[in-house]
């Protein structure tokens, strides 16, 4: 693959994208480029404010950028399908889904609204609600893409149905690797059931290596007082880490690339995928367990009263 940059993405003129978890980060970067290329583009978020302000930060960088925001919170069933039923009632097919938007390490259990451990629930069965109440109107694209975003610590979760609430044990990264394994298994499982039942859809996953974003600091974070929260959360060592626009590319060549392909995953090509332009990233022996995925993808049908 050739090395690939922001400026290699085709022109988006007249496709309608909807990015979660756009008001900074690799969201935000991701919404950007693709306004940047003519896209019109949804900014669905949790926080209306950060969003509008989001908008006119990046009306501001292109001129005539075609913006919007629309509210979603992924740590609730109710509000994902409130906006589901807003954008079904636009009736505008969906050329380009993002699922962007996450939580990370929370130092101590919680929950969603619907009473799913925190991370597992928003980074997992949020999207995975999501994806399948947009799936009319992602079939009704010419040429549909959906890209789910992981990480590269997928490798260390494992999906553990005996326990997938995290009631048991809880470990912040633990729970972080379970639901980023989740969200790469289901990007692979969507392809399969896509391929099988004539979706016509081009899902695949990316991550963004060593990206420096809010997501390092905001879920360490919560739940802590005001006078106990890292102001920096990790070292960030600048020669083993990118900056968001970096880590967004992977995500950008799997939304836009003509080259992208179904049920891939990519990654930055640098040492350990930390960093540089996208490229095949490597799958974990779990994250290819297509039993797994099936069984997983049957229990967040059930758990979120959500079927594709």
């Amino acid at each position: 693959m050739n090395r690939w940059t922001e400026t290699d993405i085709p022109n988006q003129n007249g496709r309608f994208v909807i990015v979660t978890g756009a008001t900074s980060g690799l969201g935000y970067e991701t919404a950007r480029a693709l306004a940047a290329k003519g896209a019109e583009v949804v900014l669905a978020v949790r926080n209306l404010s950060k969003g509008r302000d989001t908008v006119q930060r990046i009306q501001s960088l292109t001129k005539g950028a075609k913006v919007e925001v629309e509210l979603l919170d992924l740590a609730s069933l109710n509000s994902v399908a409130e906006f589901c039923n807003r954008m079904i009632h636009r009736d505008r097919p969906i050329d380009i889904l993002v699922n962007n938007a996450g939580v990370m390490a929370v130092p101590n259990r919680q929950t969603t609204q619907d009473g799913f451990e925190l991370q597992f629930g928003t980074n997992h069965l949020g999207h995975f609600a999501l994806t399948g109440q947009l799936l009319p109107l992602i079939q009704k694209a010419s040429a549909p893409r959906v890209v789910s975003v992981s990480s590269i610590v997928h490798r260390y979760g494992k999906i553990n149905f005996d326990d997938l609430q995290s009631q048991g044990r809880y470990g912040p990264m633990k729970v972080y690797g379970q639901s980023k394994l989740a969200v790469l298994q289901f990007a692979l499982e969507l392809q399969r059931r896509s391929d099988r039942h004539g979706w016509g859809i081009l899902s695949c996953a990316a991550h963004p290596g060593f990206a420096r974003t809010g997501l390092q600091t905001a879920g360490p974070n919560l739940g802590k007082p005001e006078g106990a929260k890292s102001r920096d959360g990790y070292a960030l060592i600048s020669f083993l880490s990118q900056d968001a626009a970096s880590g967004a590319l992977p995500s950008l060549y799997g939304a836009t690339s003509p080259n992208a392909q179904g049920g891939a995953y990519y990654g930055p090509s640098g040492g350990f995928e930390l960093k540089g332009t996208p490229v095949p990233a490597k799958l974990s022996r779990r994250a290819r367990d297509e039993k797994t995925a099936s069984e997983l993808w049957n229990v967040s049908e059930r758990l979120t009263g959500v079927k594709f």
